[in-house]
């Protein structure tokens, strides 16, 4: 298993647009979709990948936590599923109805998407304002696979509340670590 820190794209950076399938309704979903959010989150993230495992109820957390808020919230997984089939779309719509995710889980087959946000990881985090410039790029939170800490989602949710709340955020952030995405 290689680690993967995230590339820490540029803070102010505009969102990419996109136009990805939902793997559980099937409907285009694209930035747009999120116009009237105060904020946007795009999370690359997987199914077979044991860094997303060990968050992975978090993840399912946060979807929840923030229900009623003006989140909008995206996950998205760009990994070539000819070499890794257990990330096909029938694979994570399994994993979104299994963790009862109450947002959409796209599948980027061009790995166009994936490219535009330079995610590199998964998990890899993008949090942008209401303006959709980007905020955090960071970590979900100290917990990593074997290291005995506590999945809290600490620095993600310090972060979504900051922009919620019209704050600021910290501009020291720590890049999300994970598996690299499998490029074709």
């Amino acid at each position: 298993m290689t680690l993967t820190p995230s590339t820490m794209l540029a803070l102010g950076t505009k969102a990419p647009d996109f136009q990805l399938p939902d793997v559980v309704s099937g409907h285009t979903i694209s930035l747009s979709t999120f116009k009237h959010a105060k904020a946007f989150l795009a999370m690359f993230i997987c199914q077979h990948c044991p860094f997303v495992k060990h968050i992975q109820q978090e993840l399912a957390n946060i979807g929840r936590d923030y229900t009623n808020q003006p989140l909008a919230i995206v996950a998205i997984s760009a990994n070539d599923v000819e070499n890794y089939p257990e990330d096909s779309p029938s694979k994570l719509k399994e994993m979104a109805q299994k963790l009862d995710f109450t947002f959409p889980f796209c599948y980027d087959e061009s790995q166009e998407t994936a490219k535009a946000y330079t995610a590199a990881c998964t998990p890899d985090f993008f949090l942008f304002d209401s303006d959709r410039h980007l905020v955090y790029r960071g970590q979900l939170d100290d917990s990593r696979p074997g290291n005995d800490k506590p999945v809290t989602g600490k620095d993600l949710h310090h972060a979504i509340n900051a922009v919620l709340a019209g704050e600021e955020v910290p501009q020291e952030q720590k890049p999300s670590i994970g598996c690299n995405i499998k490029w074709k």
